[in-house]
């Protein structure tokens, strides 16, 4: 039982040693990628789920599958504090020199420099954090309004048309997309919607929480038929005891059937709490197999690492009447919840608490499954409340 041979990997975004459950999904991506390479037309899609499933390691594996296939890489994650072009025009000016450089490129590379050139200065006037710097004159009236929903379905036209002339296909990864403004979000889906209509090879992959299909609905009422959405849900009993098993089968070592049950009981199948499982249980170990005992002395170490980690960094970020929300959906066990639920619980009105669910939402804190429910974005989270607000209410 080498340390240095764990084969767990607990991360954000780190690979898994066995990427299980996930084949339906890398079908997906794989024939969005083959059709759009062949100049078909197929929707590109957004993968939602809650945190911990895996969205980044599947980013991560598609963006693999589409290098292999000679496309363009564009990842960005998107976060609260850059614009959505502050993200993109770094890769888009490195991607376009590129292209230039291709014979077959020719005037469309350079005039989607242009074109650029003038989106990265309205940038400058609209948020003042863009310190890009292109030597070519702007192409004035495409892409410089400051107006982003205008903007950016121009400018990516320009960079599908220079692909198309160059003979190459693009990919645009985005993760954490639910973070983008409603506008950015709206202008992102005009521009793969006249992509689309035009049939220009670039592509848009995103992964976000739950809430990004009602995001992009809002945003644009078409977005449904433009893109699918694919929900990354947790691992099956099968799958998790072949996400565990089978790296320790590799270097010798095996589970007890009842420490692969304990361990799918404590994770729900959830693959980051898997890895983290694990990876314990591994280290404390002396021998083979892996006994549900050892689960059991690894069980308080990965629950005090969670919550010193993985839970906490979100908790910290909480006012104290957001945190007081969630310990109250917390008080009333397994989620969903009913919104009057809550609200009954807080002896309010529904209406006193929306301000207090708006920002729980925009923090990626809590999700609205269906109408008139919530539930948190985050596995666990519930039981983590109560242990750290024991004294409740």
């Amino acid at each position: 039982m080498d340390p240095l041979k764990n084969p767990y990997s607990p991360g954000a975004g780190a690979p898994p040693p066995e990427l299980v459950g996930r084949d339906t999904t890398l079908m997906q991506a794989e024939i969005l990628l083959g059709r759009i390479k062949s100049g078909k037309p197929e929707k590109s899609f957004l993968m939602t789920g809650l945190r911990g499933v895996g969205k980044t390691v599947l980013l991560v594996e598609i963006q693999k599958k589409a290098e292999e296939l000679g496309y363009k890489i564009i990842f960005i994650e998107a976060h609260e504090d850059k614009s959505l072009g502050a993200l993109l025009a770094p890769y888009l000016r490195t991607l376009l020199y590129n292209l230039d450089r291709m014979a077959d490129a020719g005037n469309k590379a350079k005039r989607a420099l242009s074109v650029l050139r003038g989106f990265i200065g309205s940038l400058r006037i609209a948020y003042g954090d863009i310190s890009i710097s292109l030597d070519i004159e702007p192409e004035l009236g495409s892409a410089d309004s400051g107006d982003i929903e205008i903007d950016l379905p121009q400018l990516l036209v320009a960079v599908g048309e220079a692909a198309l002339a160059s003979g190459c296909t693009i990919a645009i990864l985005v993760d954490e997309i639910q973070y983008l403004s409603q506008r950015e979000l709206g202008a992102l889906i005009m521009a793969m919607h006249k992509l689309q209509q035009r049939q220009l090879p670039l592509l848009l992959i995103g992964a976000g929480l739950p809430v990004l299909p009602g995001l992009a609905g809002e945003s644009k009422s078409y977005a449904e038929r433009l893109f699918n959405f694919p929900n990354i849900g947790e691992l099956s009993k099968v799958d998790t005891y072949k996400a565990l098993r089978d790296p320790a089968l590799a270097a010798g070592v095996d589970f007890e059937e009842k420490a692969l049950e304990r361990i799918y009981e404590m994770t729900q199948g959830y693959p980051y709490f898997l890895q983290e499982w694990g990876y314990k249980a591994w280290n404390k170990a002396k021998s083979s197999p892996i006994t549900y005992t050892i689960v059991e002395l690894a069980t308080q170490e990965v629950i005090n690492q969670l919550d010193n980690n993985f839970f906490r960094v979100r908790f910290d970020r909480l006012t104290p009447g957001e945190r007081n929300f969630l310990r109250t959906m917390a008080e009333l066990g397994e989620g969903p919840y009913k919104a009057g639920d809550i609200a009954d619980k807080c002896h309010v009105k529904v209406s006193a608490l929306s301000s207090t669910r708006a920002n729980l939402m925009k923090k990626g804190m809590i999700y609205s499954p269906s109408y008139g429910y919530i539930a948190f974005t985050v596995p666990l989270f519930d039981q983590f409340m109560r242990r750290t607000m024991p004294n409740y209410p």
